[in-house]
């Protein structure tokens, strides 16, 4: 089985790597950055194809948050949170959240919905998207690149030792998953304050 997922990753690697950009990201394009590290990849087709991936998947759900309303209406009921919390940041910091959403855990579907939303211009969108993508792809697999020999024996150990590896990624993924919800916390908490100081402002004027 393990032979067989190797070769199918050295023969269909571009093509597992664009389709799993389009749906993911970083774990397809550390693969990417270590078969680089290998031999296996050529870096400047990897880091094309995976950023063209990650190009095409935003632009689905773009196109998603502005003619498809009825699906985002049952979507925006089961993650009304997240929806706010996009609306902040983009009202807050603009374009530039295109390039940071990426790195946002559990914001990469929902923060290009939002900006689908709005009457933000499909073009510029698109033009800072695809640019977007193309960095993202290659910092993370230049990095891989770079630690592409730790990263095989990361693997090796925990394919060896998978009884102490499960358990840290585990943990590893609860302190993520925290930390992201402090923060949204956070961004909702300063939200909140500043509409209640708007009140009392709105209140001495009257």
């Amino acid at each position: 089985m393990e032979q067989f997922l190797i070769d199918a990753l050295q023969e269909y690697g571009y093509i597992i790597l664009f389709f799993w950009s389009v749906l993911e990201g970083e774990l397809g394009l550390i693969m990417a950055g270590t078969m680089v590290h290998t031999g296996h990849m050529n870096m400047g087709l990897a880091i094309f194809i995976a950023g063209l991936g990650g190009f095409v998947g935003d632009q689905i759900y773009f196109y998603i948050g502005r003619y498809n309303k009825k699906f985002i209406h049952r979507y925006l009921h089961k993650h009304r949170r997240k929806f706010a919390i996009a609306h902040l940041l983009l009202k807050r910091y603009g374009w530039p959240i295109i390039f940071v959403q990426r790195y946002l855990y559990g914001f990469r579907t929902i923060i290009p919905m939002s900006i689908g939303l709005t009457r933000y211009s499909a073009k510029k969108f698109a033009f800072i998207n695809f640019i977007s993508a193309q960095v993202w792809a290659a910092v993370t697999i230049v990095l891989a690149y770079i630690f592409g020999e730790q990263i095989l024996m990361l693997l090796e150990f925990t394919k060896e030792h998978w009884y102490f590896a499960l358990p840290m990624a585990a943990l590893l993924l609860f302190a993520i998953t925290f930390g992201f919800k402090r923060i949204e916390n956070n961004i909702l908490k300063e939200r909140e304050e500043r509409r209640s100081a708007n009140r009392v402002d709105t209140k001495e004027q009257d």
